[in-house]
């Protein structure tokens, strides 16, 4: 064999080695378009171990302290508990967690902070018909258990649901200005509830007469009022009503503003705010095949889908339950959590 044809085979033996065994130079699989392409920084294996194998069940979503010199990511896994995420996303930690929240899915977290310094995580917790309210370091400090049958809730539809039994499931809330907004969308209510605080040293609640919403297909009402978050102007609320494929907008009052169409045949779970940005998760995207997507939308523009599951090669990204957005050193990351079966991944935008 003569030189140029064992250079060759040899340059052939390398090539094929690489596609077998994967090569270090070799790009990883990217999703998204433009501008907006992201890639796998982290998945499950970056969680605590008691988390790992609490993962299969997870059914929540997560909380950004946004506040200055801040950033931890908070959420909650049944069977494992409260954990942390560090503000660089590099570190993880289990938070001493109370049995009573450990042992029920909180259906996602919200993170909110009273006029008298101290931060609070609160826990809409579907099963038990609570929402449990933390401080950072997973202190229970207050129950809001379900309104008694008679409350005034400002609402006839609320006030004819509770008084003849009916069951408080709620499925997210968001905190704004000394009222809590209760999503109840798993249950045939589908109303958003508030509740005032009345003090927070302790915390206190009591519910208020304020209710709106509603199953059904009028503006305004929910096939399933799933998440809400509060919009960038600090005024609005949103609520993510998944087999619409919406997202509605409400003043802090109740009244309905609009309607944020998402792309048809997708299930939005919930929407989270940074800056100009807006990430979606949703439960199902309309090509069911693919695995559900992330959307990501600047200045109210979807500029780019992903697909954690067809392009990520995250297997277990079938559904998405909820996603946030946080600034990695100028570039974005995608911090995101699936469901049944559950899994977890941070993905890293990628600047060419």
């Amino acid at each position: 064999m003569n030189a140029q044809r064992r250079l060759i085979v040899a340059t052939l033996f390398l090539a094929l080695w690489g596609l077998t065994w994967g090569s270090p130079t070799q790009a990883p699989p990217l999703s998204g378009q433009g501008r907006y392409r992201f890639r796998v920084l982290y998945t499950s294996t970056h969680l605590p171990g008691e988390a790992v194998q609490a993962l299969a069940k997870a059914h929540g979503g997560f909380a950004v302290d946004r506040r200055p010199g801040r950033g931890e990511i908070y959420f909650a896994l049944p069977g494992a508990g409260l954990i942390q995420i560090s503000a660089d996303l590099s570190r993880t930690r289990l938070i001493d967690t109370p049995a009573e929240l450990r042992q029920t899915n909180l259906h996602n977290t919200s993170i909110w902070y009273p006029a008298d310094g101290e931060a609070y995580l609160s826990f809409p917790a579907n099963q038990a018909g609570r929402i449990y309210t933390t401080t950072l370091e997973g202190r229970l400090v207050h129950e809001l258990r379900a309104p008694e049958p008679g409350a005034e809730l400002g609402h006839p539809v609320a006030n004819e649901y509770f008084r003849g039994g009916g069951n408080f499931v709620p499925t997210d809330v968001a905190v704004v200005d000394g009222l809590f907004y209760v999503t109840t969308g798993y249950s045939k209510l589908d109303v958003v509830l508030t509740a005032r605080l009345t003090g927070t040293r302790p915390v206190r609640a009591v519910w208020h007469e304020l209710a709106f919403g509603g199953k059904g297909s009028a503006p305004g009402q929910f096939g399933t009022g799933h998440g809400i978050a509060v919009a960038p102007d600090g005024e609005s609320i949103d609520v993510a009503d998944r087999p619409n494929s919406e997202i509605d907008r409400f003043t802090r009052q109740g009244r309905y503003l609009g309607t944020w169409k998402m792309p048809a045949g997708s299930w939005p779970c919930d929407v989270d705010y940074l800056d100009r940005y807006a990430v979606v998760a949703a439960l199902h995207g309309p090509d069911r095949r693919q695995g559900a997507p992330i959307y990501l939308f600047e200045d109210g523009r979807l500029v780019s889908t992903i697909l954690p599951k067809q392009e990520l090669g995250l297997a277990n990204f079938e559904h998405v339950h909820h996603a946030v957005l946080v600034d990695c050193g100028g570039k974005l990351c995608v911090v995101a959590q699936a469901w049944n079966p559950g899994d977890f991944g941070v993905l890293e935008q990628v600047i060419d």
